[in-house]
Order: C-alpha cells, then structure tokens, then sequence
C-alpha cells in the first residue's frame, strides 16, 4: 500500500517533476499542477528533449508508473537514473530522484538512484538515507499545500526566471 504523503487529492499523485520544480521555483509547481502549461516552443525545453532522446540510446528508457516516469532503469544493477542537461539544478534533480527511489521503496524495491549529465559526462549517486527521506516528506507536504491553495506563490526572482519557460507568467 502506497502512504498518503505521495498524494494531492485521492487520486492523484505528486509527479516527480512538481517535485523537481518545488526545488527551483514554488510558483511553478502551483501553474503546472493546475494544468497551466509553459511555451512549449521554448528553446530550453526543445533542447533538453533532444539530449534526452539522444543519451544513452541502448539503455532502458522510460519506466512509467503512477507520477513517475523514470529516464532509466538498470534493473540489474538495482539503479534508477535521471538524466540532466546540466548539473545547474543538482538540488531539484537530486530530490526528483530521491521521490522516485522513495516511491520504488514502497513498491519493495530497495534502489539507489544516478544523476547523469551527458554534456558534462558526469554521473552523481544519490542513496535515499534518513535524512534525506526527512528532506523528501517535509517538501512532499509543501508541495500538497501549495497545489492545494487558491492562488500561486508570488514570484520570485531568481537567476533561473531569465531562462524559464512559465516567465510570462510572472514578469512580463
């Protein structure tokens, strides 16, 4: 049975990218949890989709569950990776990765997850310890009562507002 934290209302559960977008900017999980959609034409966007197609083309890709859809998994070596443009937003994608090793751990699946980032040919492990379950389940709580709210955080700005694809919703 899957515990209440991974959920909004009774049917629908936290995704991990309102997980990652909790870690970068509080207004975009409000936007995007209410089905308000960013420029889908946006460069950054269409760039990370490319990088995303093209990585690690012999892997498993893919995997979707309930609010999860993990980039890759290594079924053998027990490992769920998350490939990354950048290491700019290690924070968001390290915690997007914790709720998905989280989630699996529910399932009974013990994993330990990889970030990849490609352009860098970097590769960071992330273990869902104590302390990092604690982090998780205080955002986990966060992120309800912000969907849950009437209206969306007031911006704020950040070095990533200039390359964001929500910013008409708040600067312009």
């Amino acid at each position: 049975m899957v515990n209440d934290e991974i959920f909004i209302t009774q049917k629908q559960a936290i995704t991990g990218t309102l997980v990652w977008y909790y870690f970068v900017c509080k207004r975009e999980v409000w936007l995007m949890s209410h089905g308000i959609t960013p420029d889908e034409d946006f460069y950054l966007l269409e760039i990370g989709r490319t990088i995303h197609e093209i990585s690690y083309e012999r892997a498993h890709k893919e995997v979707s569950f309930e609010g999860m859809k993990l980039d890759l998994l290594k079924r053998k070596e027990m490992i769920v990776c998350e490939v990354k443009t950048s290491s700019k937003f290690l924070q968001a994608a390290k915690f997007q990765l914790l709720y998905y090793l989280y989630r699996l751990e529910e399932m009974g699946l013990k994993m330990y997850g990889e970030i990849r980032i490609s352009r860098e040919k970097k590769r960071i492990k992330v273990y869902l310890d104590d302390e990092n379950k604690e982090v998780l389940l205080r955002s986990l709580k966060e992120i309800k009562e912000i969907v849950n709210s009437e209206k969306p955080p007031m911006p704020e700005k950040t070095s990533f507002c200039r390359r964001c694809a929500y910013r008409e919703f708040c600067w312009i």
